[in-house]
C-alpha cells in the first residue's frame, strides 16, 4: 500500500447513494445544546485534572494531568474543526463564538484560516493538491524514524518549533516600526493571547497560577503533539486507495481508554466524516451505524486500535532508515492544529 497520490481524480458520490433521506436528516442535525455541552464537558475535564493535581500534588496526579489535559486540548481542536464546518452548534453566531473564543483561540488557532486550508483537504483528499498529503505520504517509515518523531513530540521540540514559527509570523517583519509590528501581532495572535491571559488570570485568582504552566502549556507542547501525530497517521497513512472516498480515509475503532486519552469526540470516525463533512462529531457514531445497517461496512477502510495502525505505518525495515528533513509548513503551524510534517531526505 502507498499513500502517494494517483493521477485519477477523487471519485465523488452523493450521501443519497448510501443513506436514506430520513437517515441523512437525522445525522446532519446539529444542536446548540450538544455543541455547548461538549465544550463544557471538555473544559470541565481540563479543570478537573488541574483541580486534582492542586488538591493532591504528586507524580501520579501530575502525569495523569498531562495526559488528560493534552487529550482534551485535542478535544478543543476537534470541536473547533466542527465549528469550522459550521456544524458544532446550529445557530450560526453561537457556532462562530464557540468555535473562536471557547475552543479555537485557546489552542492558538484561527478557525477561519484553518477552514480555508481544511476545505482544500476535503476537496483533494490524498491527491497531489491535498495540503495534508505531507502528513501521510512518507509512510511506511521505520520504527527508528517513528521513535525519533515521538521523542521530538513528547520532549516538546515539535510544539516549541510550532509556537516559535507562529510567534515569528505574528511579529511581522524585523526592523519594521514597533506600531506596525504590534498591529500585525494583534491581527494574528491578539485574540488568542486574550484567552490565554484570561486562563492565567483565572487560575491566579484561585491561587494556582502555576497550573497554567504545568498543566496547560506543558501538555500543549508535549502529549497533545504526540496524539495529534498518532491521529494524523491513523486518518490517512497507507490507506488502500487514494481515489475512493470509502478507502482514502480510515476509521479506527477505539477502546474506552483510547477514546479518553487519544481520540475524543468521535475523531476516529474519519471515513464517515469524509463521506459527509456536514455531520457534527456527536452524530458520527450514528452515521456509522446507518452505514453498517445499509450494507456498506465492507467498503470502508477500518482498523481496530491505534496500535495496529502504528505497527502497519512503521513496517519499513530499520536497515532502510534514513532520517528525514523537517518541512516547515507555516500555514499549519500558524493554524496550530497539526503536527510537523516530514519528507524523505534527498
Amino acid at each position: 500500500m502507498s499513500a502517494q497520490p494517483k493521477t485519477q481524480a477523487l471519485t465523488r458520490i452523493k450521501a443519497q447513494d448510501y443513506l436514506s433521506d430520513e437517515q441523512i436528516a437525522i445525522v446532519r442535525e446539529s444542536s446548540d445544546w450538544k455543541g455547548l455541552w461538549l465544550t463544557i464537558h471538555c473544559w470541565g475535564i481540563i479543570f478537573g485534572a488541574m483541580a486534582l493535581f492542586a488538591a493532591y500534588p504528586n507524580p501520579v496526579t501530575f502525569v495523569l494531568g498531562v495526559f488528560i489535559v493534552g487529550a482534551r486540548q485535542l478535544g478543543l481542536a476537534i470541536l473547533m474543526h466542527d465549528a469550522s464546518h459550521g456544524v458544532l452548534c446550529k445557530t450560526p453566531w453561537l457556532n462562530k463564538f464557540v468555535g473562536e473564543w471557547l475552543v479555537g483561540f485557546p489552542m492558538m488557532a484561527d478557525m477561519w484560516a484553518y477552514r480555508r486550508y481544511h476545505l482544500k483537504h476535503h476537496a483533494n483528499t490524498q491527491q497531489a493538491d491535498d495540503p495534508d498529503l505531507i502528513l501521510s505520504a512518507p509512510f511506511p517509515i521505520t520504527w527508528k524514524s517513528f521513535k525519533r518523531k515521538m521523542w521530538r513530540d513528547f520532549s516538546g521540540q515539535t510544539g516549541y518549533q510550532q509556537r516559535k514559527a507562529q510567534l515569528k509570523n505574528a511579529l511581522g517583519k524585523p526592523g519594521a516600526p514597533l506600531a506596525e509590528r504590534a498591529k500585525t501581532y494583534w491581527s494574528k495572535l491578539g485574540r488568542p493571547t486574550i484567552t490565554h491571559l484570561v486562563l492565567l488570570g483565572g487560575l491566579t485568582a484561585v491561587g494556582h497560577w502555576y497550573l497554567y504552566f504545568v498543566l496547560w502549556l506543558l501538555p500543549f507542547l508535549t502529549w497533545h503533539q504526540v496524539i495529534t501525530r498518532v491521529r494524523n497517521i491513523a486518518e490517512h497513512a497507507m490507506v488502500p486507495e487514494n481515489n475512493n472516498v470509502f478507502r482514502s480515509s480510515r476509521t479506527t475503532l477505539l477502546n474506552p481508554l483510547e477514546r479518553f486519552f487519544i481520540g475524543p469526540y468521535g475523531v476516529n470516525y474519519h471515513v464517515e466524516h469524509h463521506l459527509m463533512m456536514w455531520i457534527p462529531c456527536y452524530n458520527l457514531p450514528k452515521a456509522r451505524a446507518f452505514l453498517l445497517a445499509n450494507g456498506h461496512g465492507d467498503k470502508m477502510e477500518t482498523m481496530r486500535g491505534y496500535w495496529s495502525v502504528i505497527k502497519m505505518a512503521t513496517s519499513r525495515p530499520d536497515d532502510q532508515d534514513k532520517p528525514g528533513k523537517l518541512v516547515h509548513n507555516t500555514r499549519r503551524r500558524v493554524s496550530g492544529i497539526v503536527s510537523e510534517g516530514y519528507e524523505a531526505a534527498s
